[in-house]
């Protein structure tokens, strides 16, 4: 295979290489987190290496932040708006309308940004809670170690 030949998986194969159900796949697919891969009527559907990819980044960034698919969704379409500014950038913009791109990938990065630093927040909730058990916990057993006799 040639560097720019890609791989035409199956859904299977893909379930298998990233470690979901095919039911996820397709639940992705429905939510348009992942493209449907290349699918004549009638035929299986086919992935290439940037859909495993992209559907990798996608269980990784639910699985590390706890994302709802509601919040994956956004962060993916935030993803996906970069870029295609990104695109834009990179034609002849003007350079007013480069501030445009900035802007608007400005907004996109903070809408983000917001969604992890959410996350974050959760976390360091949770993070407490559990220190202050853990702490009542040893003094539970300090007090008790005291009143056990020797």
């Amino acid at each position: 295979m040639n560097a720019t030949a890609q791989r035409a998986l199956r859904i299977g194969e893909v379930a298998e290489l990233v470690g979901v159900t095919t039911r996820t796949i397709r639940y992705y697919e429905e939510l348009g987190l992942l493209g449907g891969g290349d699918r004549s009527k009638g035929a299986h559907r086919h992935y290439t290496d940037a859909d495993v990819t992209r559907l990798r980044e996608l269980i990784r960034l639910r699985d590390l932040l706890g994302l709802s698919l509601e919040e994956l969704v956004t962060l993916a379409e935030a993803e996906e708006a970069r870029a295609g500014l990104r695109d834009q950038w990179h034609g002849d913009p003007t350079d007013e309308e480069r501030v445009a791109i900035l802007d608007r990938a400005i907004e996109l990065a903070e809408q983000q940004l917001d969604l992890v630093n959410a996350r974050r927040q959760t976390l360091d909730e949770f993070a407490g809670e559990l220190e202050e058990k853990v702490a009542s916990l040893k003094r539970r057993r300090r007090g008790l170690r005291r009143r056990a006799p020797s």
